[in-house]
């Protein structure tokens, strides 16, 4: 039985819904029922499941029309003129707070408000007031600074779209342990994001990189060469390349793993 996945922004991430229409297509926007509200999302996915499966999530409940997308058009533009009222609302009751972005859902019931701050706020009398404005339900949202770059986007040092922005559905643990396996340099400035945290990208090549290493020296370590005991100076994991400095000698030799004789008993 099939069922389609969807996301309701780009880099959110997978939900899935039954797909009683067969003529559901990827790429098509449709209406969904997500935290007790309607959303519009495109669908991105389709698997196929067992029964019990199928029937444990909800229906897709209708593809998208013309109407429905001008309405969402809609949503999405007074959801922009409602920054400048919220932040005006926000100087008013003196928050230590920074509005990042507003989004209504499909239905209108609801308006979400993700904000930054470096502690807790009390904003209790401001969603008094939003909803005095707005006439729905109020929801401020809390987020950290890589949830931020997430929103707004912006370009990362490869020159491409931020990944978290575009296509990530959840952040993955990143360490600083990751960057020192790659030989990267541990310089903050080259190895962060947007966000001032390590950049996403360190996490995609590390299961490559650790599997390399299982099967090379440490740096530092005594090895026996072909020609001769020596020291591990360096490495190119990817190559399986190590830089060694014989025994007695000045210059680093560059030596395949083949070159080197039994060294893990050596470290």
């Amino acid at each position: 039985m099939k069922l389609v996945g969807v996301r309701m922004h780009p880099s959110d991430a997978l939900y899935y819904y039954q797909a009683p229409q067969e003529s559901f297509s990827l790429g098509d926007t449709v209406i969904i029922k997500h935290n007790k509200t309607q959303q519009a999302a495109r669908i991105v996915q389709t698997i196929t499941v067992d029964k019990q499966t199928y029937h444990s999530t909800s229906p897709v409940i209708r593809l998208a029309t013309a109407k429905d997308l001008a309405h969402l058009k809609s949503n999405e533009i007074d959801a922009k003129q409602a920054i400048a009222i919220t932040k005006d609302k926000i100087h008013h009751h003196h928050l230590d707070m920074k509005l990042i972005a507003i989004e209504y859902s499909f239905d209108r019931r609801k308006m979400l408000f993700y904000f930054t701050s470096d502690g807790r706020v009390d904003f209790r009398q401001l969603v008094k007031d939003l909803a005095m404005i707005f006439k729905t339900r109020i929801e401020l949202r809390q987020i950290g600074v890589r949830d931020e770059a997430k929103i707004l986007g912006g370009l990362g040092a490869c020159g491409r779209p931020l990944c978290c922005h575009t296509f990530l559905g959840d952040f993955m643990p990143v360490s600083i342990k990751m960057a020192k396996d790659q030989n990267l340099s541990l310089n903050p400035v080259k190895i962060s994001g947007l966000c001032g945290r390590l950049m996403c990208c360190l996490k995609y090549e590390n299961q490559e990189y650790e599997e390399a290493r299982k099967q090379l020296p440490r740096i530092g370590a005594h090895v026996m060469t072909v020609d001769g005991p020596g020291k591990v100076q360096g490495l190119n994991v990817l190559e399986k390349i190590i830089q060694v400095r014989l025994k007695g000698k000045e210059i680093t030799t560059n030596y395949s793993l083949q070159d080197i004789v039994d060294y893990k008993e050596q470290k």
